[in-house]
């Protein structure tokens, strides 16, 4: 049985990253960023950040609005943030970019699994995986993946002036490998919590329609980051991926 302190925590958690993620929402309606892609990763980024996503966007996000962008270019100046941003939070940006295709991606699937375990069935269930949550990883990668690909499409292909093709090209080598380890990230995180931790521990496992389980998934989306991070170093460092 899950107790009721970590029901508490996991709503509480939950509730932070939704009020923090519809006032960055608000806040970017007011003051789009340069980049239109990133009007919607920083608040996909702050479901799971929560307060760590909310400091980043108040200190760096916010130097790389439109309005703060466009007088710089006019000039011919460095836009304040690219001028500002230190190295290792334009690689932290980068991996939340990618991260919020995974994140999105994640929501539906797992709703969809949930609701419909015939998806489960589709992918594996009972024939390839006796563990539906193995299955429901497919499904999960899959929409990820497409989610990826466009958000990094959206990235590219204005900055570069890529045609359709060849925005899709470099979209793929720009995330595959980024949007592959934050999965690793996240699906080891939460391999351990339902079979370590929450099945020894409190006697069952959670399921997508608990708070338990997406605090678990908060916790799994930080993992993720950190299992990626580096890659977006390498893919950024090498040019393959945009810095932002």
């Amino acid at each position: 049985m899950i107790p009721t302190w970590l029901h508490v925590l996991s709503i509480v958690s939950l509730l932070a990253g939704f009020a923090i993620a519809i006032g960055i929402a608000i806040d970017v309606m007011r003051h789009p960023q340069h980049m239109g892609i990133m009007n919607v990763v920083w608040p996909l980024s702050a479901l799971f950040g929560t307060v760590i996503v909310l400091w980043g966007y108040l200190r760096y996000g916010r130097l790389a609005t439109h309005e703060k962008a466009m007088p710089a270019m006019k000039n011919d100046e460095t836009p304040p943030h690219k001028a500002l941003t230190p190295f290792p939070v334009k690689v932290g940006k980068g991996a939340t970019h990618c991260g919020a295709g995974c994140t999105l991606g994640d929501i539906i699937a797992e709703w969809l699994a949930f609701l419909v375990p015939a998806v489960a069935v589709w992918f594996g269930w009972h024939t390839v995986f006796s563990d539906k949550m193995f299955a429901v990883w497919i499904v999960d990668y899959l929409f990820a993946f497409a989610l990826g690909i466009m958000f990094q499409y959206f990235t590219i292909v204005p900055m570069r002036n890529l045609s359709v093709g060849q925005g899709l090209v470099q979209a793929i080598k720009a995330d595959v490998l980024s949007l592959t380890a934050w999965q690793v990230g996240m699906y080891g995180f939460m391999a351990i919590a339902q079979f370590l931790i929450f099945l020894p521990l409190f006697g069952t496992r959670v399921e997508p329609n608990t708070p338990e389980f997406w605090f678990t998934m908060q916790i799994a989306m930080l993992a993720g980051f950190a299992t990626s991070y580096p890659v977006n170093w390498w893919l950024i460092r090498r040019g393959i991926k945009e810095s932002m």
